[in-house]
């Protein structure tokens, strides 16, 4: 059976959260499929080969990986290149990517190189014979459409958290390509990468996330969502369009339509009415929990749970709760 093909997305020599997943979807594809064996490709500076078994731990049978000096940064050229090379020469069932940041602008790259169906911001997906199934929200998450790709290989790219990634460990072997090019010759090329302060939690790998919107009233108001964040331990900040707009928050904490696609474990809606933009960045988060003091706001329409009243009250005493809670 042909094989399936997994883009492991790497930042600073280290495997991100959504290599993870891409891995574990292509495996659980492959399994539910009956097709043959998962490879997963790493692309970047010296030194990612020792990265191997963790991509084989997740159920990569074999791990292909690309090393460049010019390649420390992400290059579009050379990686969709080098991508789309490997896919038309080695007849894949499908291809894997995320919709990270990064995923959004390779992997339709590479279906324009090979002329093949893709599937974006997909939050379902199965493989039937000769056609993949996948679905995804629409019309700002109103809707859930139904894509039916013909024609192999197919690309689906994933929205980052809606796969677990899961521990299915394989003995994988490790191969070494070059480049499709020389990274020197691109046209195109990252100088700088802006990040996150290091000793945040990036949206993207949180498993739980508290946002803040405007009933926050104002910027130096957001530190109520930042204990919160903290005492929670492992939780990451996030803000709507509205809020980043007037520059309470940076743009890298946007959740929305336009921002961060997000489907954590849990999401705490801090004073967000719940407009369609932002729903359709985190309405797929497995549980969701609202606190608005309007109770006919959208967002509680999508909550899990619910609590009306005044932030400034609740989520101080709900921040507190926690600190005693987790002190035992």
């Amino acid at each position: 059976m042909p094989p399936i093909l997994a883009f492991a997305e790497t930042r600073g020599g280290e495997l991100r959260k959504v290599a993870f997943e891409a891995v574990t979807a292509a495996r659980q594809a492959a399994d539910a499929s009956g097709s043959g064996e998962v490879h997963a490709v790493m692309i970047g500076a010296p030194g990612l080969a020792g990265r191997a078994e963790d991509l084989g731990r997740h159920g990569a049978d074999l791990t292909l990986v690309v090393e460049h000096p010019g390649l420390e940064r992400y290059s579009p050229e050379v990686f969709a290149a080098t991508l789309a090379e490997r896919v038309k020469t080695t007849g894949y069932r499908a291809a894997f990517f995320t919709a990270s940041a990064q995923g959004r602008d390779l992997a339709p790259r590479v279906a324009a190189r090979l002329g093949i169906s893709m599937a974006s911001d997909v939050t379902g997906f199965e493989l039937q014979g000769d056609t993949v199934v996948a679905q995804h929200p629409a019309y700002t998450g109103k809707v859930n459409v139904t894509l039916r790709l013909t024609g192999s290989p197919a690309i689906i790219s994933l929205r980052p958290g809606f796969v677990t990634p899961a521990e299915q460990p394989r003995g994988t072997r490790v191969e070494t390509l070059a480049p499709a090019m020389d990274p020197t010759t691109a046209r195109v090329m990252v100088t700088e990468l802006s990040q996150r302060s290091t000793t945040k939690l990036d949206l993207g790998e949180a498993s739980i996330i508290v946002s803040g919107g405007r009933g926050l009233r104002a910027a130096e108001n957001f530190k109520l969502v930042e204990d919160l964040a903290d005492a929670i331990g492992n939780a990451a900040v996030g803000a709507t369009r509205a809020v980043t707009d007037d520059g309470w928050r940076p743009p890298t904490d946007q959740i929305g339509q336009t921002g961060r696609l997000v489907s954590p474990d849990l999401y705490i809606a801090v004073g967000i009415s719940g407009a369609i933009q932002h729903l359709a960045g985190m309405r797929t988060a497995k549980t969701i929990v609202a606190i608005n003091k309007d109770k006919d706001a959208p967002i509680f329409k999508v909550a899990n749970y619910g609590i009306v009243g005044d932030l400034f009250e609740i989520v101080p005493r709900l921040t507190d709760e926690i600190k005693k809670t987790r002190r035992g």
